[in-house]
This record gives structure tokens, sequence and C-alpha cells, in this order.
């Protein structure tokens, strides 16, 4: 029987110092920026290159050819305010990756490299300064795939990421593009964890309004991805390759019936690289938790299984979860065991950081004391 929903107040959660998690918390979404950066299209001398102007103190706008793209706050680039918000909301550690309008994929490769390069540093600082919060996903110029792999394995071997947040596409490039085959062995060979995050919706004519880019173009481009890596044959040829998505995987499960049977109905339109059912790839898809739904919560799990589903927030946006868990941590008919899990234990198989359970453990413990004490 599925749950009962629950209302959340439209998402938003008051914070408090009374709210921190008796379970271990790791964050699998979440995005920084640092608080400036070389202005690109000036250097460049051309390109949709974001750039930051601090109108005003803790607040700044993303600027794209001379329009505001969206405003943020201090919380996107200062990590003393990143690290008070956390302790507030009981997360432990956060997965720190870029924001996706930086992927900057149809921009000259070894520009966008160049300005990975930057990001990527960044995050290398963030982590190393405070390795027991923190934990990095790289960004990578997709549309060479050559110089992707050389910065996947600079950030990996060299800088202590994990993995690294691409795009649900690369310009006109699906995720079973064959160009990108040489990327996936790579990911597979460095044990790589990847991140699926929408991006590049359309945004013009009927989707301009309502900011259905963000409300429905999102959970499209990720059913795309999807169903490209599956359909593509990209998880038969790579089997060992570990992919999540953002949103609990877009409208993927929502139409996944419908997808299993036009495979069969259809085979000579969608059978043309595998030969079994979608239905039997759902072991190689992990998704992140962010639903704001507690049946649409069940479903993930019901689907995909207790191990495949992680704590993400998409700190700190405003279509994030602004109390990270909370909705888990409210599921009755999840056990402790189950809420470990989902909260902690699955991003740390998925990641290949189980090895730090230890530490993160004890540092969950320690603030748990402070709080009581507090």
């Amino acid at each position: 029987m599925a749950p009962t929903p629950i209302r959340q107040n439209g998402g938003v959660t008051p914070l408090s110092n009374n709210t921190h998690s008796k379970f271990l918390k790791i964050d699998m979404h979440t995005h920084i920026l640092p608080k400036q950066w070389p202005d690109l299209k000036k250097k460049f001398g051309y390109g949709e290159w974001i750039q930051l102007d601090h109108f005003e103190p803790g607040k700044a706008r993303m600027v794209l050819n001379g329009k505001n793209f969206r405003e943020i706050k201090c919380n996107c680039w200062s990590v003393e305010d990143r690290k008070r918000e956390c302790d507030k909301t009981g997360v432990d550690i956060q997965v720190l990756s870029t924001v996706p309008v930086m992927f900057s994929y149809s921009a000259k490769p070894q520009h966008t490299l160049e300005l990975a390069r930057c990001l990527n540093d960044h995050i290398a600082q963030v982590c190393k300064d405070d390795p027991k919060r923190f934990v990095g996903l790289c960004t990578l110029p997709m549309q060479s795939p050559e110089l992707a792999v050389q910065e996947l394995r600079r950030c990996i071997n060299e800088l202590g990421f994990v993995g690294a947040q691409i795009g649900s596409h690369i310009n006109d490039w699906n995720l079973d593009a064959p160009e990108l085959d040489q990327f996936w062995k790579a990911c597979e060979q460095l044990d790589a964890a990847i991140f699926v995050h929408p991006w590049d919706m359309e945004n013009k004519g009927r989707m301009e309004k309502y900011w259905f880019p963000w409300l429905v173009g999102m959970p499209c481009e990720t059913t795309i991805s999807i169903c490209s890596l599956i359909m593509g044959g990209v998880f038969e040829r790579y089997p060992k390759l570990k992919v999540s998505f953002a949103h609990g995987g877009g409208s993927f499960l929502g139409t996944l019936g419908r997808i299993a049977h036009g495979f069969n109905v259809r085979p000579d339109i969608c059978a043309l690289k595998i030969k079994k059912n979608p239905m039997e790839y759902l072991d190689r898809i992990y998704v992140d938790s962010l639903v704001h739904d507690e049946d649409t919560l069940h479903l993930l799990i019901k689907k995909l299984g207790i191990n495949k589903v992680m704590l993400g927030s998409d700190y700190p946006f405003p279509l994030g979860e602004h109390h990270p868990g909370k909705l888990i941590e409210e599921c009755d008919w999840l056990t402790n065991e189950d809420k470990e899990k989902v909260l902690s234990g699955n991003a740390l198989k998925f990641l290949g950081i189980e090895h730090k359970r230890d530490m993160f453990t004890k540092e969950n413990k320690e603030k748990n004391v402070q709080y009581k004490d507090n």
C-alpha cells in the first residue's frame, strides 16, 4: 500500500538548531561556485559565458549576455555560510558540483577546459580544506571526449574527486553518442561516479510560460538521458559503469510502463542496440531523492530498490528540498535501516568512499553530542 502523502508548506521548512538528525546525512546533489572568476567573454572574445555581478553584499546576479540569468545568495560561494546552514539542517557531508549553466559545452573545447579547470580547482580546495564535510564531483569539457577524459583523470588521480557531474545531453549528442564511448570507458576504468543533471532545456514558444523549462523540461531531459543510456546500449557495453540521475530520475519512472510497452510493440525502432526490455536495466539506475512528494519517493524505492535512492537536495536553490532529508526521515513506512541507506549508506557505496564511513560517522556523533548539550 502506498503511503499517505504529507504536506510540506510548499517545501519551505524553517531552520532551527535542534533538528540535527540521528542519521548520518550525505547530500548527493548540491551546487557551488567560486566568488569570482575571469571575464571569459572578454578574454576569448565570444560566447555565452556566465559572469557574477556582486550588486550588493551577500547577493550576486549570474549574468548571461548582459541579462540576469539568476540571482544567488552568498551560500552559493561562501563555505562558512554553507557549513552553518548544513549544521542547522543536520547535513554532515555535501557532494559539491558546479551549477549546470557553467557546463559551457557550446564553446571551443579548449576554452571550456580552462573554465572547467578553474571550477574544479576551486571545488578541490574546498574539499581539501574540510574533507570531513565535502566531497567533489568535477565538471568536464564533454564536447571534446578526449579533453574530458584528460580532465577526469586529473581530477580523480591528482585532486581526489570521486566522479563527475555532466549534462543530460552534449549539444546535439544524446548520452549514447558513439563519440562518448571513450569517456564511458574511462569512467568505468577509474570507477568514477557520474551524476547526470538536466540542462539546456527548450525555453521558447510554448515553454516560455510558468517556469516550464524547470518544471517540465528538466524531468523530460533526464528521462531522455536515461533512455539513451539504456536503449543505446551504454549500460550493456560498460557493465561496471556507475550513473545517477538528478530529481529522482525526472519523469522516467512515471513513464516507464509506456517506455517498456513501446519497446515491446516497436522493436524495429526501439530495440536496435539492445535485446532486453528497459525494465531489466533498473538495477543500473541510481537517483537522488529530490521529488518533494512521499508517494513519488515510495515509487522510486518500489521500482529501483532501497539501495538505489540517495539523499539529494539541490542546495542552495529554490526548487530544492529546503530541509534536506526531512521527507525521508518523516516516512514511517521506512525502517531505520532503510533511512540510513537513503540518507548516507547508498551514497557511500556509489561514490566509492565506504572506507571513510567511520570518519564521517564519528563527526556525526560529535555533532549530535554538541546539539544535545546546547
